[in-house]
Parts: C-alpha cells; sequence; structure tokens
C-alpha cells in the first residue's frame, strides 16, 4: 500500500518554517549577563506585593517564594520569583 506523502509534506514544511524560524529568532538574541547588584536588589526583596507613589513616578515590586513538592515527602522545586516595576510620567 503507498503511502500518501502530500499530508506528510505539508506537515514537515509547516514545522519546518516554525523550526528554521525559532532557529534564526535565536541567533538574533543576545545572551544575557549576571549583573550581581541586580541579584543583590532581587533577594532584599520582601515577600509580598509594595507599591510606591512619588511626584513623577510609580514603583511596584513583588515576590513570590513557594515550595512545590511531589507527594507529601516526595521531591520538591522552590519557585522563587521577584519582580521590579517603575512607570515615570513626564510632561514635555
Amino acid at each position: 500500500m503507498a503511502l500518501p506523502l502530500a499530508p506528510v509534506a505539508v506537515f514537515a514544511l509547516r514545522y519546518g518554517t516554525v523550526a528554521l524560524a525559532t532557529y534564526a529568532v535565536s541567533r538574533q538574541i543576545e545572551r544575557g549577563r549576571r549583573c550581581q547588584r541586580a541579584e543583590d536588589a532581587h533577594d532584599k526583596v520582601s515577600e509580598g506585593v509594595t507599591l510606591r507613589s512619588e511626584k513623577e513616578q510609580l514603583n511596584a515590586t513583588g515576590r513570590l517564594k513557594r515550595v512545590i513538592r511531589l507527594g507529601a515527602s516526595g521531591p520538591g522545586i522552590e519557585v522563587d520569583a521577584s519582580a521590579f516595576g517603575r512607570f515615570r510620567f513626564r510632561r514635555v
């Protein structure tokens, strides 16, 4: 029995195009560097969300730190996510 190549070719073309586009984008992205001052600032953020407003800007910080386990005594991972945000408003 012959294998119909038209559906296989469409599938290969579609996912080959996605793979090529992903490869091209990944080659353009600059490799990040680790800044120890930024790492220390993230470590100093307290858990929860804070919001501060001044005359021309609004600052926000947030941190979530949790341990996720598979089962009662199973293996686990610690999730530590922190973020900074600043919005500046200037009249021009």
